[in-house]
């Protein structure tokens, strides 16, 4: 009679013992890991106001300069490979933006992403400051603005090619949209702890490949996106602003703004050059929205009425070997 009243216990306490050591193996339930990985980005310093911070360089002013700007980085060229052998900054190692998380295991100093024109860079760049590399920063303008022969993705898409944002119907001057609160964006995970959530959600971002849109594709049909014009108020005032948009900036977790973004639209961010807006859209992208970066930013759009933020065909030509 002991014995069966033992088994009774056993079979009453058995689903509580398979819960409880199955716990850790089960993925997080999808709607607690937004706020998971989120307070754990604030309290390692990972807001976006932190990743986004410092993040971008320069090239050299002259040749003259090129030897101590080029001992002061390890520099990462996530160009296609035929590209890099074609033509890279001397000491620069080939890497890849799905690749560029493992490979920073070799580096010694701080990390420079290279890539075109300085935006799939800033994906690269927000990679490694959420994995232990917070002082990674992108080359301003990529080889666009190392050397004139290489700029055409930056000319093609600036200049007179830059303004078809001018005269059209969906360039406003009109109010930014009000903004509003929205639920957080869900998500599965392997694992409950939080930095390993983290490590998942960047593998992800950088597997997924740079996530740009055209400006032509936004500004004949704005309706289909949540597009956030990253201005400050008077550069709005100024120059005016898609139609749709709002201007949420700051964008940070802890002050809430992050939550005035649409997780079930597709969130497009733009600013000057398309190197801010990708910087932030590959952050959303880990923390979950789908995200975009408007490419060229307000360069493609109106050009000729900026009076800043523009870019320019280099007038040095800065040095280059190949493999």
């Amino acid at each position: 009679m002991k014995a069966f009243k033992k088994v009774l216990i056993w079979i009453a306490i058995l689903p509580f013992v398979l819960v409880i050591s199955c716990k850790d193996n089960d993925p997080a339930p999808a709607n607690d890991n937004f706020t998971v990985l989120t307070d754990y980005m604030v309290a390692n310093s990972m807001d976006l106001g932190d990743v986004v911070s410092g993040w971008i360089t320069p090239p050299p002013a002259s040749e003259a300069d090129v030897a101590s700007f080029v001992a002061t980085y390890y520099i990462m060229d996530i160009r296609s490979a035929s590209d890099y052998a074609a033509g890279h900054i001397e000491g620069a190692v080939n890497s890849t933006l799905g690749t560029i998380v493992a490979d920073a295991t070799q580096a010694t100093k701080p990390i420079l992403v290279v890539c075109y024109t300085g935006q799939s860079a800033a994906h690269a760049t927000v990679a490694l400051r959420l994995s232990g590399h917070p002082d990674a920063k992108v080359l301003m303008w990529g080889m666009s603005g190392w050397r004139s022969d290489l700029a055409g993705s930056w000319l093609g898409n600036s200049g007179d090619n830059g303004n078809i944002g001018v005269g059209n119907s969906n360039w406003v001057t009109t109010s930014t949209a009000d903004p509003q609160a929205f639920d957080a964006p869900t998500w599965t995970t392997t694992s409950t702890d939080p930095a390993e959530m983290l490590a998942e959600r960047v593998a992800y971002m950088t597997s997924d490949g740079f996530k740009g849109v055209a400006s032509a594709d936004v500004l004949a049909n704005p309706s289909n996106y949540f597009i956030n014009n990253f201005w400050d108020a008077a550069s709005v005032e100024k120059y005016g602003h898609i139609a749709t948009s709002f201007r949420i900036n700051p964008l940070t977790i802890t002050n809430g703004e992050i939550r005035n973004l649409d997780p079930t639209k597709t969130i497009v961010t733009y600013c000057w050059t398309g190197q801010t807006s990708s910087m932030i859209t590959a952050y959303l992208t880990v923390l979950g929205y789908n995200a975009k970066s408007l490419k060229f930013g307000a360069n493609s759009m109106i050009y000729s009425a900026l009076e800043a933020h523009k870019f320019v065909q280099p007038t040095v030509d800065l040095p280059v070997v190949t493999d």
